[in-house]
């Protein structure tokens, strides 16, 4: 697997703290991002650098399905102008978060901004991390071959630097490096798969761990239903219920087991096997490596055992 290279990011704490503005950078890059609470909009609205040309992002929760974000990509030749706009506009009540994106250089025209928004709304949609609240998909502007790689190269820098300041729309998930086949696990690069299994419920499943998600991969064999009783792990089993309702999870003929239809990651081993046995599971010692005993917990023991 291909190593890559490091990239120094650079935040600052305009007001001094993590709930205020931050400004974001990555070095040798024209960008600059500026972000912060629509309740401090009036500390964004006075930098100087929102008088720009530049493409924005108001992010906020599904009123109707809280682990859900929605977000609202667009671009302005003065992007104060059209955030001072966008905040009397009652379809955009959802929106708590903000955050710009402009250069530093100031060679960021209106129609390399409309480029942007095109990309980017179009590569937010295609990920699916986030209700996309625009009411169109627009096309990439026609540009000179040099202009689009430029803009090209912008937009891996916005994908890199949003993340750190918490703002995910654009990472893709992370994707299994194996899958199953007629029930039979084929893996395509070195990379541990963990299994997790009871023959009394009738559940096999397979997962791996990548880029510090727990990913349960598709075809993997589950419970149907939450079989916990009383108010314990709630949000466990309203998780195996959005995931049995939005297809994720899906029941089979029989009723009797469910399977899932993706790679699904989960926050932990732990999640992901309460999801799959339906109750509160300990995954560090219930998931094992495939076709060994050693379980999750020890083999991560391994790995940092030998660390002076």
């Amino acid at each position: 697997m291909q190593e890559t290279k490091g990239r120094s990011v650079r935040l600052f704490l305009v007001d001094g703290s993590i709930n205020g503005v931050v400004t974001a950078e990555v070095i040798n890059w024209s960008g600059h991002v500026v972000s912060g609470a629509r309740v401090r909009l009036e500390k964004l609205l006075v930098r100087e650098e929102l008088n720009r040309t530049g493409v924005y992002f108001l992010i906020g929760q599904n009123p109707d399905d809280l682990d859900q974000l929605m977000v609202y990509i667009g671009e302005s030749d003065n992007v104060k102008n059209r955030l001072k706009q966008h905040s009397n506009d009652d379809k955009k009540d959802f929106w708590t978060q903000t955050c710009i994106v402009t250069s530093k250089d100031q060679n960021i025209t209106k129609a390399h901004a409309r480029y942007l928004e095109a990309r980017l709304i179009n590569i937010a949609t295609k990920i699916g991390r986030a209700k996309i609240t625009n009411s169109a998909t627009p096309v990439p502007k026609t540009l000179p071959e040099s202009d689009v790689s430029d803009m090209e190269y912008f937009i891996e820098q916005i994908r890199l630097i949003l993340p750190v300041i918490g703002f995910d729309t654009l990472t893709p998930q992370a994707k299994a490096k194996a899958i199953i086949v007629d029930g039979d696990l084929k893996n395509s690069l070195e990379i541990v798969t963990f299994e997790f299994s009871s023959e009394k419920l009738g559940i096999k499943a397979f997962a791996q761990e990548i880029d510090g998600q727990f990913i349960v991969l598709e075809g993997s064999i589950t419970t149907p239903n939450w079989r916990q009783e009383g108010n314990h792990n709630l949000g466990y089993a309203k998780l195996q219920g959005k995931l049995l309702g939005n297809q994720t999870i899906r029941v089979s003929d029989a009723g009797k087991t469910a399977f899932f239809t993706k790679d699904t990651p989960f926050s932990s081993p732990s999640a992901a096997s309460a999801i799959i046995v339906g109750r509160a599971d300990n995954g560090r010692t219930s998931w094992k490596i495939k076709g060994t005993k050693k379980t999750y917990a020890q083999w991560q023991e391994s790995k940092i055992k030998n660390i002076s």
